[in-house]
């Protein structure tokens, strides 16, 4: 009978305690009669909380500074960025490769002439002008939109338009008669467009009435008589001078695109219309500012839309040193 010596004995009670060390780890029970043994420490590694960094205001200032660009000067440059060339030195070229020009506006209207001719479109076709403006003003305030009605040194229209007067005055309502007034009256006007009797192009009223139009508030809405537009006031005849061949334009969030005349009429007295517009748009924010236009485009109805200089019509009034 073989008997096991010291030796193997004690090599059995080895692998016995690694057996059980093995099962402990792995979270089974062990059934051996082995006495057990302490389980390790495994090493736990730890992180530095990260350290927040506070940027000083004056580092940010500086660095704004410098991030700052400074104007560009385009003197020097063969081409503008992510275009082919400044101007093209033909007559044929791909256009969106190239800045759209920007023309003087006797040089504008003459080449809208030249379309009309190459085209053979008709000649009546009417002119139109769209300015986009800059209604910023100083601590985030802006130009409110606004109508305004101007009277254009050359008139295209054919018709007169109706202008109804709001007065009670007897000698005033005599006055507007003479002067080519629609409609004359009171409160019974107001009665008789309430009842949509009476539809006007133009409505102007004395300052005495206006306290008993407001019933017509609603009813006009744009076309209530307003001091900012001058279809309020005594003066009727003039009032009346103005509404009757009028031109009125709106201004629409920051753009306005009104007619100015047609292809037809002579090219000066385009420029003319033209110019009694812009100069009426730019007064109606200060000129300290600087430009109200940003961009103006003249087309007809049957050309391509052309850029032209704004800043050309508006008189520029002098200064007290160069007074």
């Amino acid at each position: 009978m073989y008997k096991p010596n010291m030796a193997t004995c004690m090599r059995i009670v080895k692998v016995l305690a690694g057996c059980q060390r093995h099962l402990l780890v792995a979270g089974i029970p062990a059934y051996t009669s082995v006495s057990p043994v302490a389980s390790r420490h495994l090493p736990v590694r730890t992180y530095a909380a990260a350290k927040t960094f506070k940027k000083d205001k004056k580092d940010d200032k500086e660095k704004e500074e410098k991030k700052e660009q400074k104007p560009i000067d385009n003197t020097g440059r063969h081409k503008p960025y992510g275009l082919t060339a400044w101007v093209p030195v033909d007559d044929v070229y791909v256009t969106r490769f190239y800045p759209k020009p920007v023309y003087e506006t006797a040089v504008a209207v003459d080449m809208l002439k030249n379309f009309q001719t190459l085209d053979y479109t008709t000649l009546d076709q009417p002119v139109y002008i769209n300015l986009k403006l800059d209604m910023k003003l100083e601590k985030k305030k802006k130009v409110d939109p606004f109508v305004s009605t101007v009277h254009l040194p050359h008139p295209f229209k054919t018709e007169v338009n109706k202008v109804a007067v709001f007065t009670e005055n007897p000698d005033q309502a005599k006055v507007a008669q003479e002067n080519g007034a629609a409609f004359v009256g009171g409160a019974d006007l107001v009665q008789r467009i309430l009842d949509d009797e009476v539809d006007a192009d133009f409505y102007v009223a004395v300052p005495d009435m206006i306290s008993k139009l407001l019933p017509l508030k609603n009813k006009l809405r744009k076309k209530f008589p307003k001091n900012k537009r001058g279809s309020v006031g005594v003066d009727i005849p003039k009032m009346l001078e103005l509404f009757k061949t009028g031109h009125e334009y709106t201004v629409e969030k920051d753009a306005v695109i009104t007619r100015v005349g047609t292809l037809d009429m002579p090219k000066e007295q385009l420029i003319a219309n033209m110019q009694t517009v812009v100069e009426d748009v730019c007064s109606h924010r200060p000129a300290s500012f600087g430009h109200f236009i940003e961009r103006a485009i003249v087309s007809s109805q049957t050309s391509e839309a052309l850029l032209f200089k704004s800043e050309e019509l508006v008189q520029k009034t002098p200064t007290d040193k160069e007074a």
